[in-house]
């Protein structure tokens, strides 16, 4: 691909993803629609999804900082329902797809509708983060869609590879299909296990914040490729590494996460709004391939795979959901009640998105059927993230599921800081009884008024608000704080502008600026 399309494609995409932030339509679906429009603009170049790239390029950075961001605590609190869906939905998921679609198609053999089922099996990872986050569903919910979709497609692809080499003849039997599933997951967790301590002692032992953040961008490649190499599972080694590394980020240096937390929401919006944008795009591509079929049998096939979906979700769910809970006693105890809301929601938010369409451009093209196994692909991941998206969040406000405590979370946030600031006065008291941290009392004074600004703000968000302007009195602290801040930037440019500082004495300074700013940004935000 030349350079222009792909510029062009990024920074329309962007583009897309910062309108969407202000309307009501959750991003990936305006980029989807975008794409689907822009494929018939006279001019836009065909952009292909080349599995080459999306699977080991743009997928381990996805799922890296998914999973960083996600906490290993709750995935491990909810790892049962997590695991009955990123293995077992996805492989009943594979087995009902392919079974019915073998059913409908003639001349479809059985291991080649199993290729197509597990090539829609798995639910997006971008898409059920992105719309779990926007709607803020319940901690609960959200870490369960979290899990599965950080795990599912390793799933999927194992179930793709084993379904592929039936349908092309090389499979080794049920024994071998079981051997290498276990192989891939098995020896993708493994892998995970072996490369997380070791790139982490690494990150905390990087002292220039650079070195750190170029390492950062490269550990899911490295996890993957390192994975794929031995024939585990890629995505399982980016997930086992991205989880303990998340867990264990407060060793690393300040400076070091203040940048990769901004170079990886970078990196996230970039990919993410490329790769729905390109769902989208693909439309041409497909329907050219689909010649054998005419529009109304084709039509037909594409509504039953998207019936079928929709419903062995729900199929799976709720028994899944429920039953266990039924016969142990041990997981009634351990997990907390549920209702038929959850699972209802649950359910229904099972977007496809790229995965599925990459693992379907990777079908060999002497496989039979392979341009309708690319079309129903097609047709499912639009279908699921266009009638699915949309209707979830009316869906999620007619079921009133209870939102979450505001009040209960600034609570325990303002004992967590207490119980911190007594410590550090504490631990302040103690380094100043020696010679050594002698300090002239304003200077010492200052750190202890430092040190109840922090203990109280969190608190003052519960207090009363200004009647005039809505804000607590925490608010107000924090606005006039950036005031002054922007009072002394203004200053120290101008004597930049008169010559009195040169330009690295500017930057120095804006720097240390900037530093406040983003301390008072970060506790700002929710």
């Amino acid at each position: 691909m030349e350079v222009m399309p792909l510029v062009a494609l990024i920074a329309v995409s962007a583009a897309v993803a910062g309108i969407a932030r202000r309307t009501p339509v959750p991003a990936p679906l305006l980029l989807v629609a975008a794409g689907l429009g822009a494929s018939y603009v006279p001019g836009v170049p065909a952009y292909v999804l080349d599995p080459h790239i999306v699977l080991p390029l743009l997928l381990p950075p996805l799922l890296y900082t998914a999973a960083v961001d996600s906490s290993y605590l709750d995935l491990r609190a909810n790892a049962r329902p997590i695991a009955l869906l990123s293995v077992g939905y996805v492989l009943f998921a594979t087995l009902a797809v392919g079974y019915a679609v073998y059913l409908a198609v003639p001349g479809l053999s059985l291991p080649v509708a199993l290729v197509l089922g597990a090539v829609v099996a798995p639910p997006d990872a971008v898409a059920a983060t992105a719309i779990a986050r926007r709607l803020g569903l319940p901690n609960r919910i959200t870490t369960i869609l979290q899990g599965e979709s950080l795990v599912n497609d390793a799933t999927a692809i194992t179930a793709y590879k084993v379904a592929l080499a039936a349908a092309v003849g090389t499979s080794a039997g049920w024994a071998g299909g079981i051997a290498e599933f276990l192989l891939a997951s098995v020896g993708g967790v493994g892998m995970g296990l072996v490369l997380m301590v070791p790139i982490h002692q690494l990150r905390t032992r990087l002292r220039e914040p650079l070195l750190q953040n170029t390492l950062s961008l490269l550990i899911p490649f490295v996890a993957y490729a390192a994975a794929e190499r031995v024939h585990a599972s890629g995505v399982l080694a980016v997930v086992v590494v991205a989880l303990y590394l998340g867990h264990h980020n407060w060793q690393v240096d300040f400076a070091t996460r203040l940048q990769e937390e901004a170079v990886w929401k970078m990196v996230a919006f970039v990919l993410e709004s490329v790769v729905f944008a390109l769902i989208g795009l693909q439309l041409p591509v497909v329907l050219r391939g689909l010649v054998e079929y005419e529009g109304v049998e084709a039509a037909w096939y594409a509504a039953l795979v998207l019936l079928v979906v929709v419903v062995a979700r729900f199929v799976w769910v709720f028994p899944a959901t429920f039953v266990p809970r039924w016969l142990s006693a041990r997981i009634r105890e351990r997990e907390p009640e549920t209702t038929w809301k959850a699972p209802v929601v649950v359910g229904w938010a099972g977007m496809r998105g790229v995965v599925s369409l990459a693992i379907a451009f990777s079908v060999p093209m002497d496989v039979p059927h392979r341009d309708l196994i690319l079309f129903l692909t097609f047709t499912t991941v639009i279908g699921t993230l266009v009638g699915q998206g949309l209707t979830l969040p009316p869906l999620i406000r007619l079921l009133r599921l209870p939102a979450r405590d505001a009040t209960a979370e600034t609570l325990a946030e303002a004992q967590a800081q207490s119980e911190a600031s007594r410590a550090a006065e504490e631990r302040l008291d103690e380094l100043l009884a020696t010679p050594e941290n002698a300090l002239p009392p304003p200077l010492a004074e200052r750190l202890r008024t430092v040190l109840e600004r922090r203990r109280n703000a969190v608190w003052e968000r519960l207090g009363e608000v200004n009647p005039l302007t809505g804000e607590s009195a925490d608010d107000v602290y924090r606005r006039l704080s950036r005031e002054m801040i922007e009072a002394e930037r203004e200053v120290f440019v101008s004597l930049r502008d008169l010559r009195r500082i040169d330009d690295e004495m500017l930057r120095t300074l804006l720097r240390r600026l900037d530093l406040e700013e983003a301390a008072a940004y970060r506790e700002e935000a929710p």
